[in-house]
């Protein structure tokens, strides 16, 4: 019997992976390179494409039930994309790859099924197949990053919306009239806890002499929420109070998200898990549950994402495995 392989292509703005999957999306053999970008997207295709087809070539030599056996190919990409199309629309980390369209291309190079996903839906579709979210049917992920995005899984299926974009919940008002978002609306969710947002507004609102500074060498301008975070791990008293600071906007952003889909996990990555259990999770779940109803506090797990460094890995499998399973499911 020949084995069925997938093929999951995660690009970033200065990185690709790619990895090749089993039939259950299980790695088998995974490449990283610097990201080609030489100001013609159909150069830089054509260089992921290079990278695949030797990532391909290799596995066959290893195991000749392989060969001509790849069924689909999975995409991660930073947004906005119009999924169903396999278009990118325009990513601010990649020049010049404005309306490429990556699904329809790799689907002629290859001859096989391509899909294309956001990386927050990506992840999302990761963490459930292969991380925090296994066992569970609804799950929100949060990436807790650079910025806040979001990857929502109802019913075991992702969900879209009506024009692609469901989901995120980084741009959420959480404070009408609130702080500038970098996606040009204000009070967003992410204009509280995203990485860039916060770290700029601890540039110009912690004192001095205080822990986090000091380990930035003293330069505020350099501090960054990594420097924050290692100083209230220390119990430093300012850096505990702005960590608290944070809770209590990322609580904001996190009941009107179980209130509205009521997921019974939610994963938060990045920032959360570098701050660990003791300092992020446990009071997180405390404050929430002053702010839920019973039923909810007591039935909704957050927790937190479980792949890490193997996210890129998995992130483009994950939307191979997620298409084979609607086409599967129609």
């Amino acid at each position: 019997i020949q084995a069925m392989s997938q093929l999951g292509i995660d690009i970033g703005g200065t990185k690709i992976v790619l990895a090749l999957g089993d039939e259950q999306g299980e790695p088998i053999r995974s490449t990283r390179a610097p990201m080609p970008l030489s100001g013609d997207w159909e150069a830089d295709l054509r260089a992921v494409a290079a990278l695949a087809e030797t990532l391909l070539r290799e596995a066959t030599q290893d195991d000749i039930s392989l060969r001509g056996a790849l069924e689909r190919i999975g995409v991660s990409v930073p947004g906005p994309i119009d999924a169903d199309r396999g278009v990118l629309i325009n990513p601010p980390n990649l020049t010049n790859w404005q309306d490429v369209p990556i699904g329809p291309w790799l689907a002629e190079k290859f001859g096989v099924e391509t899909r294309i996903e956001n990386d927050a839906n990506a992840a999302a579709l990761a963490e459930a197949r292969f991380g925090a979210g296994r066992g569970v049917d609804d799950l929100v992920y949060l990436t807790m990053s650079t910025g806040v995005g979001a990857g929502v899984i109802a019913g075991g299926r992702l969900i879209a919306g009506s024009f692609g974009s469901a989901g995120e919940a980084g741009h959420m008002p959480i404070e009408l009239g609130g702080r500038l978002c970098a996606c040009g609306l204000s009070g967003c969710f992410e204009a509280y806890v995203g990485g860039n947002a916060w770290r700029e507004r601890l540039r110009a609102e912690l004192p001095i002499e205080c822990r986090a500074v000091e380990l930035a060498k003293g330069d505020r301008s350099a501090v960054t929420p990594e420097h924050l975070v290692s100083a209230a791990k220390q119990g430093d008293a300012v850096a505990l109070a702005e960590f608290d600071r944070w809770l209590d906007d990322v609580v904001r952003g996190i009941v009107p998200i179980v209130m509205l889909l009521e997921p019974s996990r939610i994963i938060l990555g990045t920032i959360a898990v570098a701050a660990g259990e003791s300092l992020c999770f446990e009071p997180l779940r405390k404050k929430l549950a002053r702010v839920l109803w019973p039923q909810q506090s007591a039935r909704v797990e957050v927790v937190p994402a479980a792949l890490g460094r193997a996210l890129p890995e998995r992130a483009g499998l994950a939307v191979a495995m997620n298409a084979r399973s609607a086409r599967a499911a129609d």
